[in-house]
């Protein structure tokens, strides 16, 4: 067994890159223009009540904009969505140049194409290492069932192409 070392993140990267997340863009409006992140440590976390959650780097820039907003739409991404999951991550240039979203009258961003649409609220955000986790409440939801999720895998985006029976 390999002891974790803080200094050398590489073995622990590799580990927990070996197992498969989804894909998910938080976005809202600040200002009227859209504003967004994207997430593979989206998780389901309860029923009832209906909440989900997403852990955030503390030095993520784009957090402190979506902090306060009262709603976040969350994007489950979508096959076609690899391009677009690189965009909203980039650090330079317009993050939703030629994206096409629908907004909520709360403010939350939904993106076109995306598997599913979750319309939520910030419940809690617990401090968690070098992260924060951010415990959401679905307030809305709509699926889209013709569409794949984006896989995050090994450091990489994949699309599913079977299912194990």
């Amino acid at each position: 067994m390999i002891v974790p070392d803080p200094d050398e993140t590489g073995p622990l990267r590799q580990v927990y890159g070996t197992f498969p997340s989804g894909v998910v863009a938080v976005c809202a409006l600040r200002d009227a223009a859209p504003v967004g992140i994207v997430a593979s440590s989206f998780v389901a976390v309860s029923m009832n009540p209906p909440l989900v959650s997403v852990c955030v780097q503390h030095t993520s820039t784009t957090w402190p904009l979506l902090a306060d907003r009262p709603r976040l739409g969350l994007s489950v991404l979508g096959t076609t969505h690899d391009r677009v999951c690189r965009q909203i991550a980039s650090k330079t240039g317009d993050r939703f140049a030629g994206i096409g979203y629908t907004t909520t009258g709360e403010g939350a961003v939904l993106l076109h194409g995306a598997a599913a649409w979750l319309d939520c609220s910030i419940d809690r955000v617990i401090s968690a290492g070098d992260h924060d986790l951010v415990l959401l409440r679905v307030e809305g939801m709509q699926p889209h069932d013709k569409v794949a999720p984006l896989v995050f895998h090994g450091s990489r985006l994949h699309a599913l192409s079977t299912l194990a029976s």
